[in-house]
């Protein structure tokens, strides 16, 4: 088939693995059997090399605690750190702006790791909740006028580099140890 741009177009659909037909037990429709499946899933099976672990699920969840209160430190350092440097280079105003941001931005981050240590416990999903945190802190900014938006905004983004931070830091660990 040939389409509007000229183009040759095949009228088979694209699929993930190739349709297999059996000749020993051909299905009702003859295009896919449950052997494919089967052999689709032992391909997956033997590509994950997955290795038994001694690791207990209270080992992941403590692991899970000292990463989170490593990259809260972290956070509250550069926090502190552009803190003191808007308050030495700009006025008063956008460093308290500047705090209220990042306070907003370090409770977000909370709010989804709790949701994301609670995934596959007791719900399936992470929730949404923690979404309202932005849209609050711009509804706080908007109404006081003591506060100012730009700089409010820049620190409720400031967890973001904890966590690069926090990842040079594990992976500079990481490559200590493999050369040790």
């Amino acid at each position: 088939m040939i389409d509007f741009a000229g183009l040759s177009r095949s009228l088979e659909p694209l699929l993930a693995f190739p349709k297999l037909k059996s000749t020993n037990f051909p299905s009702e429709k003859g295009d896919i059997e449950v052997s494919a499946i089967e052999t689709a899933s032992s391909d997956s099976k033997s590509n994950t090399n997955l290795e038994s672990s001694d690791n207990t699920p209270e080992d992941f969840n403590a692991e899970y605690l000292r990463l989170q209160l490593s990259i809260y430190r972290v956070a509250l350092f550069i926090t502190a750190f552009a803190v003191l440097l808007s308050a030495i280079f700009l006025d008063s105003r956008s460093a308290v702006s500047l705090l209220v941001g990042a306070f907003s931005g370090i409770f977000y981050l909370r709010l989804l790791a709790r949701g994301i240590g609670k995934l596959g416990k007791t719900s399936m999903s992470v929730t949404k909740v923690q979404l309202l945190v932005p849209v609050l802190l711009f509804f706080l900014v908007s109404r006081l006028p003591q506060l100012e938006l730009w700089p409010s905004l820049v620190g409720f983004l400031l967890y973001k580099p904890s966590l690069i931070v926090q990842f040079l830091l594990e992976h500079s660990a990481k490559a200590g140890n493999l050369q040790k």
